[in-house]
């Protein structure tokens, strides 16, 4: 194994490019405690007493876990946990840590009680998920130096640190990396008044007066999610912009309106997938092979971003023949349940 050079580790911790006020208001609202973060009480509570313990016990916290969907705030609590135990943070990604050298470079560059966070860390080479075993039990890694039957392996110890990984799928790791984390938090979709917190903090932030019912009707159609939750309210932000009005109800239902998000909180994509589903074949049961192509989409998009809301919400469900459309799917749309679609999601 050879270890990277510069070029590479500087690519390996670079940042995802973005409009500096983009960056400035994402990083005004990540909260910098956990007393600060909404939702996700019992994790928090979790969280608090594994970094308390640590400090008091004078130590680095265990390895950490982070799973869930996208946009509940992995990447914030990772910042937190950092803050919280006063320990420097190193952020990198899974799909950037392609060789067992790269990772050789980043853990051998950690100074001592650094939070690694790596994000999607599913993605990780297989290569580097087995050399991050015996760094996260023994703080050593296993540098092999030459070719051939004159190959020797070196050990490299490596400064105690904390690892953080976040993951969507966690049933995507193998058990060995999975087990040498101490502690694993599973976060949960928010709650409607979860999600009105965080957008209240938010158009603080923004300087947006905005009413409470412009508030609960933007966090019911944000699936369950603050990221899009606070994406929602700057495209409100927007339109109260452009067109001189204020941030009232009215604006609200125009804004989203505009950028297809109904009432349940679907897009364009998620009507696009139902229509088909309802129109063409007749609420299925369809694969999802068939469905993808008939949207001209990705199978692993509808599957990955589509499928999984429209399951939670109870307009689809998933059978041994394929998705099929629930009776609340077809009265979501206005049409007449025909075939197995006339079952209720309940049913299924």
């Amino acid at each position: 194994m050879s270890a990277v050079n510069d070029d590479a580790l500087e690519a390996i911790l670079r940042p995802v490019p973005e409009s500096e006020a983009e960056l400035a208001f994402e990083g005004a609202l990540r909260p910098q405690s956990l007393s600060e973060f909404v939702g996700q009480t019992k994790v928090r509570g979790q969280l608090q007493l594994l970094l308390q313990a640590a400090a008091i016990q004078n130590r680095t916290p265990d390895h950490i876990l982070l799973a869930g969907p996208p946009g509940l705030g992995k990447t914030t609590l990772a910042m937190i946990i950092a803050h919280e135990s006063g320990r420097p943070l190193r952020m990198s990604s899974g799909p950037a840590i392609q060789h067992a050298g790269d990772l050789a470079a980043l853990l051998s560059s950690l100074t001592p009680g650094e939070v690694l966070f790596i994000d999607e860390i599913h993605r990780m080479a297989r290569s580097a998920e087995e050399m991050l075993y015996l760094a996260m039990e023994d703080f050593r890694i296993d540098i092999m130096v030459g070719k051939g039957a004159g190959a020797t392996s070196i050990p490299l110890e490596l400064a105690p640190f904390t690892l953080v990984g976040a993951t969507t799928r966690s049933g995507l790791l193998p058990n060995p990396l999975r087990d040498r984390f101490g502690f694993t938090a599973h976060l949960e979709f928010y709650d409607e008044p979860e999600l009105e917190q965080v957008l209240r903090r938010a158009a603080v932030l923004l300087e947006l007066p905005i009413d409470k019912r412009a508030l609960a009707e933007i966090a019911g159609r944000c699936r369950g999610t603050p990221r899009i939750a606070n994406r929602l309210l700057r495209r409100v932000r927007d339109y109260a912009l452009v067109h001189g009005s204020g941030a009232g109800i009215d604006a609200v239902h125009a804004a989203l309106e505009l950028y297809d998000v109904d009432p349940l909180g679907l897009d364009r994509l998620d009507r696009a997938v139902m229509q088909i589903l309802l129109t063409r074949f007749d609420g299925g049961p369809v694969g999802l092979n068939t469905l993808a192509v008939s949207v001209g989409e990705e199978s692993e998009t509808i599957e990955s971003v589509v499928e999984p809301f429209l399951v939670r919400i109870g307009l689809i469900t998933r059978t041994p023949r394929g998705r099929v459309a629930t009776r609340e799917g077809w009265q979501h749309f206005g049409l007449a349940p025909r075939g197995q679609g006339a079952l209720s999601g309940n049913d299924l």
